[in-house]
């Protein structure tokens, strides 16, 4: 196996002179490193203008591994080949050092490199890398490989201490400041020769120094403070596992991305969607690319022009801020007329508009941690979805939507921070069970759901967004210039802008049935449930006239509806008449023109009925019912479950009784 490990640019605010009087000030043995029990050195040659130094030397080890490890393989100690190249004239010191016990077996190759910081003379670079080969090792490769690593890391960590350390005994020696090597100055230049070559120095990372003035040297390193302060904390393997992307992308620039070089925070988000496995998000980002290239994405913000009836009818846009400073954007679903915006601007439309909103968002980023102290990598997304009903299940739109949602998630991975549902009905779980398959596990992990009224309550919207900044819309102070929707008039719509199977949301594609009810007739649909605390849930439109509606369980077997008299115009018999029910959901009438949304627990197995029941003049009605299972309602809506607004009584506290017939 092998592993390649890249750490980031180390800055010393020191001059480059002074960081390797400092180098040499750490041996012939250093109290802080202890890992180096001794550095022999083996060649020591100069040139003749005392401007290049050779030097090879010979280090012994005491890694850090279990003492039972160290006696199967019959080692105390490891050794090092350390060859170090100093040039003072270019004022540049490499240094390859290489394992010689057993070099057959492990192949490890570690390259540092100290150098003048490109922007400010008077400070120092410093940059290293390790390639780990395991190729057999006794069978404990896997071993052998967490013990570098950590051996890797602890080093790293080390550097910014000792610098300080070093430095104050290279003044304690009377040295204060050394000039650079200079061709006309014989005599300097052997004094920098006699203090820059006064020991040996062993395996391991060389300090860090703070610095407030952040560069990157080149496209293959990243300085350590940039890191910290633009990308956020990470830890060494990720640090190297974001090198090692940014340098395959920076050789893919010469190909087919040319001029399409990603930003590191937008590295960082693919390789953080792929746990940090290179390979993968090496592949994810490049179908990224390809389809932005393809779909022209760069130029979305300055070329897109929001259609008329997105300004008059989108209930969308961004929102100040919220407690993490993350920028917040509000979408107000329950008020979006999706079927109207379908018919205006298209399912591309619509698309192109989602990725407007993308690509604002990721500049609202970079201004967010540029104005901030520290990095902010993701957005916070606000949902009202006050008045959601199943105008917003009709499938077509559900079908753009997740083509939608499969399009962002391939291309937007770790922008969304934290997903707030606010305000959400009983019809809400429906939506969910079809979208949140589609999304990914760790974005699904973000979502919170209020689904009752105490939003603004302790443990609501004011633990996650400033209390002056809660939109007036949701009950709080601050002005939202968010449109509130409403449906799109059809005088907008456009002729081919979408298309569905039959131009019927009542076709054989929807997923709704419809039913038409003479005086005293009755409709009714049997679940038999075997999974207890799964949850039934129903959505259903009364096109015209009254209906009464109730939900019954019952503990007998039950005939099944007679749909042929149904079809043949005749009264139905209810299949609950003289059956043994309880009644789970209380009847109510609905009204003409009505929208009804709700759910049920079902607590036990057994059968239960959703019964309409017409109680005037011809009626009809368009349905659809679901069963959710118990695993997959809690394990995603558990808050849902909890809020007392958000769903019916348990069934079992109904009594069992003789169901009338009407």
């Amino acid at each position: 196996m092998v592993q390649e490990y890249v750490s980031p640019v180390r800055v010393h605010k020191y001059s480059f002179e002074m960081v390797m009087a400092a180098y040499e000030m750490r041996f012939p043995s250093c109290p802080q490193i202890p890992v180096v029990i001794e550095c022999v050195i083996t060649e020591d040659s100069w040139s003749a203008d005392d401007s290049q130094r050779h030097t090879t030397r010979r280090c012994q080890l005491n890694v850090d591994a279990p003492y039972l490890l160290k006696k199967m393989i019959g080692v105390d100690y490891v050794y090092f080949i350390q060859k170090n190249h100093l040039d003072l004239k270019n004022r540049v010191l490499e240094i390859e050092a290489t394992n010689e016990t057993f070099a057959s077996r492990v192949s490890v190759i570690e390259k540092c490199k100290y150098y003048v910081h490109p922007e400010n003379p008077d400070w120092t670079c410093f940059e290293q890398s390790a390639l780990l080969d395991v190729k057999n090792f006794f069978g404990l490769e896997n071993t052998v490989e967490k013990i570098a690593m950590k051996q890797y890391a602890a080093n790293i960590a080390k550097g910014k201490e000792l610098i300080e350390v070093f430095m104050k005994e290279v003044y304690e020696t009377g040295v204060k400041e050394l000039r650079p090597w200079n061709a006309s100055e014989p005599g300097k230049n052997r004094e920098l020769r006699r203090v820059v070559s006064r020991g040996t120095e062993p395996l391991s990372p060389p300090p860090v120094a703070e610095t407030k003035k952040l560069s990157i040297p080149d496209q293959y390193t990243l300085d350590s403070e940039y890191i910290k302060r633009y990308l956020g904390e990470l830890t060494p393997m990720q640090e190297s596992r974001l090198l090692q992307l940014r340098k395959w992308i920076a050789d893919l620039q010469k190909g087919k991305f040319k001029n399409q070089m990603p930003s590191d925070t937008t590295l960082l988000r693919f390789l953080r969607a792929r746990d940090f496995s290179v390979e993968k998000a090496r592949e994810m980002l490049s179908q990224s690319l390809l389809w932005r290239k393809k779909h022209q994405v760069d130029r979305i913000l300055s070329e897109y022009e929001t259609p008329e009836v997105v300004k008059q009818y989108f209930p969308g846009g961004w929102h100040h801020h919220d407690k993490d400073g993350r920028p917040l954007y509000i979408l107000r679903l329950g008020q979006m007329d999706v079927k109207g915006l379908l018919k205006s601007i298209g399912e591309d439309g619509l698309l192109k508009l989602t990725l407007h909103v993308c690509e604002e968002g990721l500049k609202l980023l970079e201004d967010a941690t540029r104005s901030s102290e520290h990095a902010i990598q993701s957005w916070c997304l606000l949902v009202d979805l006050d008045g959601l009903n199943m105008r917003h299940l009709w499938r077509p739109g559900v079908r753009a939507l997740l083509r939608i949602i499969q399009i962002v998630e391939a291309n937007y991975p770790e922008t969304m921070g934290r997903v707030l549902i606010v305000r959400a009905p009983r019809v809400f779980p429906i939506l969910w069970t079809i979208v949140s398959t589609f999304i990914d596990e760790n974005t699904r992990s973000k979502f919170l759901f209020y689904g009752g009224k105490d939003y603004l309550q302790s443990g609501g919207l004011l633990d996650y967004i400033p209390k002056d900044l809660i939109p007036d819309f949701l009950g709080g102070p601050c002005k939202s210039f968010v449109h509130e929707g409403g449906l799109v008039p059809k005088s907008l719509y456009v002729s081919g802008a979408f298309t569905e199977r039959d131009g019927d949301p009542l076709s054989e594609d929807s997923i709704y049935r419809s039913v038409s009810l003479g005086k005293g007739q009755v409709h009714e649909v049997i679940v038999q449930n075997r999974d207890p605390q799964s949850v039934l849930t129903w959505d259903f439109d009364v096109l015209s006239h009254d209906i009464s509606f109730a939900v019954y369980r019952s503990e007998q077997e039950l005939d099944r509806p007679d749909q042929a008299a149904a079809a043949a115009g005749e009264e139905r018999r209810s299949v609950l008449e003289g059956a043994a029910c309880a009644r789970v959901e209380a009847p109510r009438v609905c009204h003409d023109g009505e929208s009804i949304q709700g759910s049920h627990v079902m607590a036990d197995a057994g059968l239960y009925v959703l019964q309409w029941r017409c109680e005037a003049a011809d009626a009809q009605l368009m349905y659809f019912h679901e069963t959710l299972a118990s695993h997959h309602y809690r394990g995603s809506m558990s808050s849902l479950q909890s809020a007392t607004s958000g769903f019916s009584c348990l069934s079992g506290k109904s009594a069992i009784s003789s169901c009338p017939s009407r």
